[in-house]
């Protein structure tokens, strides 16, 4: 039986420093029936002339353009969109794959009948060296637990387009990968976590406690607005999320 496609979403925006290494890394994968869709979201540098290089020495590689900047969620719908793999997974233009990352996730998928699965990934530094942080991939992740725990990485996600239908990321500036996840979830889903370690976060800037601030802003929205959740319990798992937030400091 043939290897199922696997679509890779990846939004560029100003990441010329790092978007060869990462697609690169997609290159080196061991599974090879993939197709990477680049959307460039109106970059000001060279990532574009970087990604259209790529996209000419292979076919399995689509560019796509945003006339002007609007954000991760809109260019990963776009790259959602285009996608025709029976599999969708997600990498931003700053982070890493381990080559055997691909071939692992849709053999566990396959072999377990699963829709959502993600793994465990590394935190890396912005100059891509290594820092001891792991984040573990749990064994399985409901509505609720996701709610007070946001430990999956965009990086790590692996969705059956097939199975799930239609997927459409909200469109906010952050935490739409969240947002996504439940909306999954809510429908009594589980997501299954491989508790290996391919995928590689890079943390790029300074301000990590401005990002956590901001992120932690929008999760409360994102409980009391778009989950409706009531106060009581919106408070109870906010408290539980920082906690697991300050962890994986």
């Amino acid at each position: 039986m043939a290897a199922p496609l696997v679509s890779i979403v990846t939004p560029v925006y100003n990441c010329e420093t790092f978007l060869t290494e990462t697609i690169e890394s997609i290159l080196n994968q061991t599974y090879e029936n993939w197709e990477l869709l680049l959307i460039n979201d109106a970059s000001s540098d060279q990532s574009k002339a970087i990604a259209d290089l790529f996209q000419q020495q292979d076919p399995r590689i689509h560019l796509y353009h945003l006339p002007q900047n609007r954000g991760a969620a809109v260019a990963r719908n776009i790259g959602l969109h285009h996608a025709k793999g029976k599999y969708v997974a997600f990498l931003d233009g700053d982070d890493l794959w381990r080559p055997e990352k691909l071939a692992r996730q849709v053999q566990f998928m396959e072999e377990n009948d699963y829709v959502f699965t993600f793994t465990s990934y590394r935190i890396i530094r912005e100059d891509g060296s290594e820092r001891s942080k792991i984040i573990p991939a749990p064994e399985k992740i409901s509505y609720d637990q996701l709610l007070a725990n946001t430990i999956i990485g965009c990086l790590t996600v692996m969705l059956n387009r097939e199975a799930l239908g239609k997927l459409e990321m909200p469109t906010i500036r952050t935490r739409q990968d969240f947002m996504l996840w439940l909306n999954i979830l809510r429908t009594g889903t589980i997501a299954y976590g491989m508790n290996e370690e391919l995928a590689a976060y890079r943390k790029v800037g300074n301000s990590i406690s401005s990002n956590k601030w901001k992120a932690a802003k929008q999760n409360w929205e994102i409980y009391r607005k778009h989950e409706a959740l009531p106060f009581a319990k919106a408070c109870l798992v906010f408290c539980s999320y920082a906690w697991n937030g300050v962890k994986k400091l």
